[in-house]
């Protein structure tokens, strides 16, 4: 049953995916080699073949990842929030040629999908629109094979909330407690879609997901973290004030790859 947290996301991301945001734009002119390149595989240390392999895009719409994976050999599923962003997939799989299933839904609830259904679980920027990151690990250590991998990228919990509005001529002003479940938002950034136009979007809402959680979650759950990195934008020359010079006081996000084996650490970790 639809609750708020899901009428709220639901109607953010259509209206987003309906004003051609940045991240709901399919990418048509790939090739094999750009699609490794736009997924960082070999960055991350993924570098075996793809042919073949199971790959969901949890929450990852947009006709991006999903055409990535599908140029790359694998066999693609895409599980998401909003109607229209799958739309956009479809796109991409008759531009290219390739089949791709499609599944809308909560990323809180999974049950669409049997047991050991993927290879690979590449879940991009959304794990923070749910209240508890839990609930989505105990659903992906079920539908993930053993030995499967489980790519995630979020936001950093220390930073949530902050944007490049809060400079203050010193620095950038934290101004909410680090707590687990706290409920933050910010208008958004100016690349996210055009705001030249009469368009009235909610802003995001997210939740934060306190770094020990996340980790501890995903350990409980029988994942071991093969990759970690704060992701900035890679310009240390930018003015302050501006959101380039932010990410480079304060990376807005950080890059996880996870592998699922839970007989690992069974002996020593007990399931909180």
């Amino acid at each position: 049953m639809a609750d708020e947290v899901y009428l709220y996301n639901h109607a953010r991301w259509e209206a987003l995916a309906k004003a051609n945001a940045l991240f709901t734009r399919p990418k048509l002119d790939l090739d094999k080699e750009a699609a490794r390149e736009y997924l960082g595989l070999d960055r991350l240390g993924v570098t075996g073949d793809l042919t073949g392999k199971k790959v969901l895009c949890l929450a990852g719409g947009g006709g991006q990842q999903s055409a990535a994976f599908a140029l790359l050999g694998a066999v693609v599923s895409v599980f998401d929030l909003s109607p229209t962003q799958l739309e956009r997939d479809k796109a991409a799989a008759e531009h290219y040629g390739y089949e791709v299933s499609l599944y809308q839904g909560d990323m809180r609830d999974l049950s669409c999908f049997d047991n050991d259904s993927f290879d690979i679980i590449w879940h991009p920027y959304s794990l923070t629109f749910v209240p508890d990151s839990r609930v989505v690990f105990l659903e992906l250590s079920r539908i993930l094979k053993v030995g499967g991998l489980y790519y995630l990228m979020c936001a950093n919990p220390f930073f949530s909330g902050l944007t490049h509005n809060e400079w203050n001529g010193d620095g950038y002003v934290l101004k909410f407690p680090y707590e687990d479940g706290a409920v933050t938002s910010y208008p958004d950034q100016e690349w996210v879609y055009d705001q030249s136009k009469s368009i009235k979007i909610q802003e995001p809402r997210e939740y934060r997901q306190t770094l020990s959680k996340l980790m501890n979650g995903l350990i409980s759950e029988g994942f071991l973290l093969a990759y970690f990195s704060e992701i900035k934008s890679q310009h240390p020359e930018a003015s302050p004030g501006s959101w380039e010079h932010f990410t480079e006081v304060a990376p807005p996000w950080l890059e996880y790859i996870w592998y699922y084996d839970p007989n690992v650490l069974q002996k020593f970790v007990t399931k909180k």
